[in-house]
């Protein structure tokens, strides 16, 4: 795609302007005043793909680095007040030491049905299903645990408790993800072959699916029935599974659409389901309960923030879906060809003109090279990429703001950690 980018302008930005933040009694250095040139995909600038969607010329490596410039904005993770990272290697460590656990118990629970060769089987699509994340997500419910539970609860007993319900979350992504997958008829997911193309699996992927959410209810129920919160970690996932599945459902009404239909409103409604409420606000909600927190202010003031986080991480994946470098992101985009609301289509229908506008509607949701070049090259008219880099800039800035903003009662070093994962495409 570099061949595309090639004559975009250099800017030159201050992303993010210097701050200390306070918490737990700790003052943190959230990130220094940097000019940079301001990327045009914004992200770092391997992640972009050399030549996608085109057969010209393209940039070599330094020329590459030359045009976008090296991700040079520092962005210092808050850390906890021993000095480590929250999603530290130690973290990530202890969360996987969890994982042999979570694979046993499951398999003998299906054992117990009477079905060894059924059992067997959930166990190898278990381990092949959860090995397509990269556990971040789950790890977000233990730092949201530890960030607001008091200390003499850190134990661990209640420690290995918050990391299986971390594993409970990964469980659910899971699922969604495998019948996201057969539905958007996807071939790869983070740089695997999708579960359904494998030998052997096909269409009874959506058993395995189901088998692995009931599965992380068999979980809540040994681990957790004993606890006040029980209730309500059951209802958190029944109701943010259905918003999900709701979200996904409009997903899918929306590619039977004209693209001259989409609009931001619609498209934030899509990602409020899809996407904020399950990659968000289910992992931060979840830790917040399991910790003991009941004031109402807490969770509203995390919620808006959870919103604000879907909707940044939602156009980045939306950005890399066209301008990503599939070795990089693992996947390759089909958004243009699958008539999606992505956020690159909504703002380009925002900005173009009447003849653009009846190019994207005669090309755009056509699997056809031809089409999907001209779509591209509306985008290019168009400097997409600056555009994107524009608003994940400001974006940015208001979510760090809100966060410094929030009161210390809230999980604000979570809620920053979370922000700057996103910002490396750390969360994904």
């Amino acid at each position: 795609m570099f061949s595309l980018l090639r004559n975009y302008p250099q800017i030159q930005a201050t992303i993010a302007s210097s701050t200390v933040i306070k918490c737990g009694g700790v003052n943190h250095q959230i990130s220094k005043p940097i000019t940079h040139t301001k990327r045009a995909m914004s992200l770092r600038q391997d992640v972009l793909a050399p030549g996608r969607h085109s057969t010209k010329q393209t940039f070599s490596s330094k020329a590459q680095q030359n045009y976008f410039g090296t991700r040079i904005r520092e962005i210092s993770t808050l850390e906890r007040h021993n000095g480590r990272a929250l999603m530290s290697e130690e973290e990530m460590s202890n969360f996987m030491a969890v994982y042999p656990d979570i694979l046993n118990e499951l398999t003998e629970i299906a054992e117990r049905y009477k079905s060894e060769e059924a059992a067997a089987w959930f166990r190898k699509s278990l381990e092949y299903n959860l090995s397509l994340t990269n556990n971040k997500n789950g790890l977000i419910t233990v730092l949201t645990y530890k960030s607001l539970a008091n200390n003499e609860e850190l134990n661990a007993e209640n420690l290995k408790l918050a990391r299986i319900l971390g594993w409970c979350f990964e469980m659910m992504i899971c699922f969604i993800l495998i019948t996201d997958d057969i539905v958007d008829r996807s071939t790869t997911r983070r740089g695997q072959i999708c579960w359904h193309h494998l030998d052997g699996v096909g269409l009874s992927a959506i058993n395995d699916a189901l088998l692995i959410e009931n599965g992380l209810y068999e979980l809540l129920h040994k681990h957790f029935r004993h606890l006040d919160c029980y209730v309500d970690l059951l209802e958190l996932f029944q109701q943010n599974i259905f918003k999900c599945i709701c979200g996904q459902t409009l997903d899918i009404l929306l590619t039977r659409r004209n693209v001259s239909t989409f609009n931001m409103n619609t498209y934030k409604s899509l990602v409020l389901n899809k996407t904020s409420c399950h990659f968000f606000y289910l992992p931060i909600f979840l830790g917040l309960h399991l910790a003991g927190v009941r004031d109402p202010e807490v969770f509203k003031e995390s919620e808006a923030i959870i919103y604000d986080l879907g909707n940044y991480f939602q156009a980045q994946n939306d950005f890399l879906d066209v301008f990503g470098n599939p070795e990089i992101t693992g996947k390759i985009g089909s958004d243009i060809q699958s008539n999606k609301c992505s956020w690159l289509a909504v703002k380009c229908m925002e900005h173009a003109s009447e003849e653009q506008k009846a190019v994207m509607a005669e090309c755009y949701g056509q699997n056809d090279p031809e089409k999907v070049a001209r779509v591209l090259q509306v985008y290019q008219e168009l400097n997409m990429p600056s555009l994107y880099a524009k608003y994940e800039e400001e974006k940015y800035n208001r979510i760090l703001r809100n966060i410094q903003q929030t009161s210390d009662a809230a999980p604000k070093d979570v809620l920053l950690e979370v922000l700057n994962q996103i910002y490396v495409r750390e969360i994904k």
